[in-house]
Formats: structure tokens, sequence, C-alpha cells
């Protein structure tokens, strides 16, 4: 496994993305107009690809939020390299480089219904916060943060 930073810009996260996309398009149905507002990829500064053997296996990103807080988005796992603990591997990775670049914050956002990803984010230590920003009042969504120490 090798993991990679990047930006928006690289052709194996935007590939990547384009997955994750037509995935979200499906679980999300008629609500899916609503949540792809929000996950434009343009101008992220902050993102990662991991490759296994040279091949593109997953991704996730993070933007800033506010001054001291940042978003992860984006988090994706090829389903072909599912279960080989991926996931984790780009959360600690994204906190890390957020931490590096001052953060003390990380929030996310994911639907109720994603409950591997939100397995992931209990196993690296997220707690359940309330929805902020856009996601207020947003049945389907549920919010998580964590302190960056």
């Amino acid at each position: 496994m090798r993991i990679h930073r990047t930006d928006s810009n690289s052709s194996d996260f935007k590939t990547l993305v384009k997955s994750l996309d037509a995935n979200l398009a499906e679980h999300n149905g008629e609500d899916d107009a609503f949540f792809a507002q929000f996950n434009k990829i343009d101008m992220i500064k902050n993102c990662i690809v991991v490759y296994i053997d040279e091949t593109p296996a997953a991704c996730g990103a993070f933007k800033e939020l506010s001054e001291d807080t940042v978003e992860i988005k984006r988090m994706f796992t090829d389903p072909e390299f599912r279960k080989r603990g991926l996931g984790s591997s780009i959360v600690k990775e994204l906190e890390n480089w957020a931490k590096d670049l001052g953060y003390k914050k990380a929030v996310l956002e994911t639907s109720k219904d994603l409950t591997n990803a939100i397995s992931v984010y209990e196993k690296s230590g997220f707690q359940k916060i309330p929805n902020y920003g856009q996601y207020i009042g947003v049945d389907s969504s549920v919010c998580y943060g964590k302190d960056l120490k």
C-alpha cells in the first residue's frame, strides 16, 4: 500500500470520485442533487489516493471549514479493495496532514445507512455531533467530529 498526497487535479483522484459519485447517486436516489452540490471537487488542495500495486484503490480529502476545522470529504474505496483497512488509513493520514497544517478539529457527514463508513469513523475516534451547516435538519445525514491532538 502506498499513500499519496495530492490535490483534486489528480486524474486518479478524479477517477475514484466518479465511482464514488455513481455509488452515492444510486444510494441517495431522489436526494442526490441536494448532496451533490456540496461534493464538488474543484480546487480541493488536500486529497489522498491510496495505491495497491500501483492501482488507485481508495481516496479521501479534506477542505477547510473554518480557521481551525477541516471537513473530511470524498472518502471512497473501490469495492475490489474493501475490507483491507484502507479507509482507516486514509482517515489517519488526513488527520495527520490537517494537524501538520495547524487545524485542531475534523468533522464529516455521512449517510445514516452507510454503516461501513460509520464503523471506520467510529473506530478512528470520531464521535457523533449535531448535524452542522447544510446538514441541519437532514434526517438521512449523521455528522461526526474529532479533536485533532
